[in-house]
Order: structure tokens, then C-alpha cells, then sequence
């Protein structure tokens, strides 16, 4: 796809930006992030993560390598096609997004969160109006970070928050699996939140930086685990 403009702009994180970047990335936001394990429950049940030293190491590869770069630069592109309301660069941004899921399961935990997002957002805001011309033209799913970056722009809630924010959420939401599924301690689970930090910082800015031409993904064993998952005897999780 050509090169989107990118626009720079100096948009101060007001009470109001923080609030609605809180409610929608706070675990109580209505759009079932809890149910999936992005293949952490068949990686426990292989015995590739028992304790928190395989843990971290296993979600930052996900970070850096896997889902967690290619949300972080699909939400910055669409955040950035809705502030030069360019729908057309959002679906192509929609379709591409759709197509990278490496693996069933991964589909569906990123388009079922997206369309619980969008539902949930169409119901309580009034300034989400991107979305609804987007819908006009596209009538496929939605995935998550997509639909974050759009409704991010459109309430003029700044771009590197919005991206620290999500991925936070990615890797809470991951967290907590483990640590039901090892399991672990609570503290121990925000020991992992915590050694986590700093990947989080690296991801967002690469993502800040990087163009939809250079997606990619080099988690083979997390895929592995993701699709093996789909027939794991006893699952607890959705992914």
C-alpha cells in the first residue's frame, strides 16, 4: 500500500482524553478480553511457561516479534488515516489487519474484542463518527487495535498514549491468564506487569515509527500454540 501522511500534531492529554483512555483500555470495558490467552493456555499446558522466568520472556517476544508490534503499527495507522480522514486508507488499514492474524484463534480473539469495542462505543459516545462512515463502506469485522486507533483520533486522545495504553492492557490481559492458568501469585503477576515496562516503551515507539509496508511476525511457537489450542482437551479460555 502507498505510504500514508503522517500527521504530527501537538495534542495535549486533557482530563477528559484521560478519562476515556482509562475507561476503554480498564478491564471492566465490556468487550471480553478475559476469556482469550493468546495460546499462553496450551503454552502451560506443553510446559513452555510454568513460573514467571518463562513468563516474561515468553510476552515480550510477543511483544517485540509478534502481535503486539503489529497492533501497535496497525492502531497508529488508522489513528493517523482518521485525523486525515482518509477512508480508503482505512480500508485497506482494515483489510490488512484482518489478514495478518497468523492463526484462527488469533482472528477471532482480535475481531470478537473489535466488535464488542465498536458496539459498546456506538452506544455511549456521540463522537466516534469515523466509525460510522467507515461502517457505510465496510461491513466486515473490525479488529481491536484498528477500531482503538480510529475512536483514539476522532476523541483526540494523543497517539503515544494510546498506544501505551493498549499495549498495557495487551499484556495485563496476558498476565492474568497466566496467572490463573501456571498459576501464579498475584504478585508475582505484577512482578511480570512491572519487568515489562520497558518492552512496552520500545514497542510503542517503534510502532510510532514504522509503516504498514515493514509488518511482520517471527512467533512460530506462539502460533503453534494458538493453533494447537483450538484441540486442547480442557480449555478454560476462548484463544
Amino acid at each position: 500500500m502507498g505510504k500514508l501522511k503522517v500527521i504530527v500534531t501537538d495534542i495535549i492529554m486533557d482530563n477528559r482524553a484521560l478519562f476515556n483512555l482509562m475507561s476503554w483500555m480498564s478491564p471492566s470495558y465490556p468487550i471480553g478480553a478475559y476469556t482469550y490467552s493468546h495460546g499462553i493456555e496450551y503454552a502451560v499446558e506443553a510446559g513452555l511457561v510454568t513460573s514467571l522466568d518463562d513468563l516474561v520472556p515468553w510476552i515480550a517476544d510477543i511483544l517485540e516479534y509478534g502481535s503486539g508490534t503489529s497492533d501497535g503499527i496497525l492502531l497508529a495507522a488508522a489513528y493517523r488515516a482518521t485525523q486525515g480522514h482518509n477512508l480508503e486508507a482505512l480500508k485497506e488499514i482494515t483489510e490488512i489487519g484482518n489478514a495478518f492474524a497468523p492463526t484462527k484463534e488469533i482472528a477471532l480473539e482480535t475481531t470478537q474484542q473489535g466488535r464488542a469495542f465498536v458496539s459498546v462505543i456506538g452506544n455511549v459516545s456521540a463522537e466516534a463518527k469515523t466509525l460510522a462512515a467507515l461502517a457505510e463502506d465496510w461491513h466486515g469485522p473490525l479488529i481491536h487495535p484498528v477500531a482503538v486507533g480510529i475512536v483514539a483520533a476522532d476523541h483526540g486522545v494523543p497517539l503515544n498514549e494510546t498506544l501505551t495504553a493498549y499495549l498495557h492492557g495487551f499484556v495485563s490481559n496476558l498476565v492474568s491468564a497466566a496467572v490463573r492458568l501456571v498459576p501464579l501469585g498475584q504478585t508475582d503477576g505484577q512482578r511480570a506487569i512491572a519487568a515489562l515496562a520497558d518492552e512496552v516503551d520500545r514497542v510503542t515507539t517503534h510502532a510510532l515509527e514504522t509503516s504498514l509496508d515493514e509488518l511482520g511476525s517471527a512467533t512460530l511457537m506462539v502460533d503453534w500454540c494458538s493453533a494447537s489450542h483450538e484441540t486442547q482437551y480442557t480449555r478454560l479460555f476462548r484463544s
